[in-house]
């Protein structure tokens, strides 16, 4: 049965609604003072300035929250930056340290299983400090994280650089936990799905420039051949590893520093209180989040997403640099990385605006088809085509994180906290299907391997058409 543009937003009403009953504390002052992030603000200010009293607000204050919206909107930003410097973390790392492809993912596996670790003690602090103190607390977390690269660096040791990636992940995931569900109760709940797209847009800013800094800072040098250092002494070995690894040292001492400073402006900065975003203490609900399949199907959603598109992240250099690909050195091979998630920044900030139209299953459902074909064309093929083809996947992953997102937490109502903290906690598919990947890369080749990405799409597909339904149209004809 399809779903018309009314139901649509109908849902998106109810998630916003949902959202807003989140069980979390909010001890966030009032907005006192102007704020002006470039001219970022006035884009999310049409969006986040209620055309009525009816928003997160009192009712009557027809208060504007582009201001505040814009602040919060820089820690998208960085968390974006911080995780994309992975993909060439990976490459850099691994050859440093004679990884295989397996070992290699480790990094991924270390950084994004730290969601699924830490997101359910950020929701308790959240319900402790409140949103704001729990994003400044995020922020200097992932300051300690990125200054922990240097005794990494300086040893050097594989294990101490996944230990830097865990406690920068642990910062990441609080702002996660934090900045998401304020956002969409910052506002009109209609526009929830269409905000949330546009600040993931801003996200996916600093996706795509990370790779640019990252390696022109830290792959500036071309590496030597594997026989080259296999064949070293361990003495002129481990003068060549503390060598390549300084690199990474000024990036994430420059990175920690601007993290500092941003925690200090965000806590100077008075963000408003939403007053419904209260958590009602004693409060029972003669409901379960286990009672809402949609909310199950999202979270694995969730997971395959998120794996999905780090699994191709993650590759994208080394596959570049095979010779029946692209045969690019890995300094001009991560400079393509950029490509691939500028299309996911241009395809948020389209997608916010068709948000607002269209379904978001229906949305949801064509980029999951055209993102699992762009895929198999690039398995199927070789050369440039089969570059541009994965490249051109970012594009449609862009609008899917928010939409499964929205959809899966929708009529939640008074669960809608617990739901987030599932939804948050299945992030850890970025921890779990690149390692899959890289073992299957081990075993088929890396050309090949690209086979997992297009089933986690299929998934997707799955929950845009069916999955994604909520109970009141799951079971309208029982």
């Amino acid at each position: 049965m399809k779903t018309s543009r009314n139901e649509e937003k109908c849902i998106d009403s109810q998630a916003g609604d949902a959202m807003m009953a989140r069980p979390y504390s909010s001890e966030i002052v009032r907005n006192s003072g102007p704020y002006n992030l470039w001219r970022v603000g006035t884009v999310l200010m049409a969006i986040a300035t209620p055309n009525t009293s009816t928003t997160a607000a009192a009712p009557g204050t027809g208060q504007s929250y582009g201001a505040p919206l814009a602040t919060v909107t820089t820690l998208f930003f960085m968390w974006g930056f911080l995780t994309c410097l992975n993909d060439i973390l990976v490459p850099h790392l691994k050859s440093i340290f004679d990884l295989n492809y397996l070992q290699s993912q480790l990094i991924q596996f270390a950084f994004f299983g730290a969601y699924f670790i830490f997101s359910l003690p950020s929701a308790k602090l959240v319900d402790w400090m409140g949103y704001q103190k729990s994003m400044v607390a995020g922020l200097l977390v992932m300051g300690l994280g990125a200054f922990l690269f240097v005794p990494a660096a300086s040893v050097p040791s594989y294990p101490l650089f996944l230990g830097a990636l865990i406690v920068l992940a642990a910062g990441i995931t609080c702002l996660q936990v934090a900045a998401n569900p304020y956002v969409t109760v910052l506002g009109k709940p209609e526009t929830a799905s269409s905000r949330l797209n546009l600040t993931q847009a801003f996200n996916s800013l600093g996706t795509t420039l990370a790779p640019y800094f990252g390696g022109a800072l830290i792959l500036s040098a071309a590496p030597k051949a594997i026989e080259e250092i296999r064949a070293m002494t361990p003495d002129a070995l481990q003068a060549y590893r503390l060598h390549e690894a300084a690199s990474v040292k000024a990036p994430y001492v420059g990175l920690g520093i601007a993290l500092v400073v941003l925690a200090v402006a965000i806590g100077s900065f008075k963000l408003p209180t939403i007053a419904h975003a209260q958590h009602k203490v004693g409060e029972k609900v003669n409901d379960s989040i286990w009672k809402h399949p949609s909310l199950i199907f999202g979270a694995i959603g969730i997971f395959v997403y998120v794996g999905g598109e780090v699994s191709i992240g993650s590759f994208l250099v080394n596959y570049f640099t095979q010779p029946e690909i692209g045969g690019l050195t890995a300094k001009v091979a991560a400079s393509f990385v950029t490509f691939y998630w500028g299309g996911a920044m241009v395809g948020r900030f389209i997608g916010s605006a068709l948000l607002q139209k269209v379904s978001t299953r229906g949305l949801l459902g064509v980029c999951a088809v055209c993102a699992a074909a762009l895929v198999a064309i690039s398995m199927l093929t070789t050369g440039h085509f089969a570059m541009y083809s994965i490249l051109l996947v970012g594009f449609f992953n862009s609008i899917m994180f928010p939409s499964i997102f929205t959809l899966g937490v929708a009529e939640l109502g008074p669960l809608t906290g617990d739901g987030s903290g599932v939804m948050i906690m299945a992030i850890v598919g970025g921890a779990i299907i690149p390692v899959a990947q890289g073992w299957i890369a081990d075993h088929i080749g890396i050309h090949h391997a690209f086979f997992l990405p297009v089933i986690c799409y299929l998934y997707i597909l799955f929950f845009a058409l069916s999955g994604s339904k909520p109970n009141s149209q799951r079971y309208a004809r029982a």
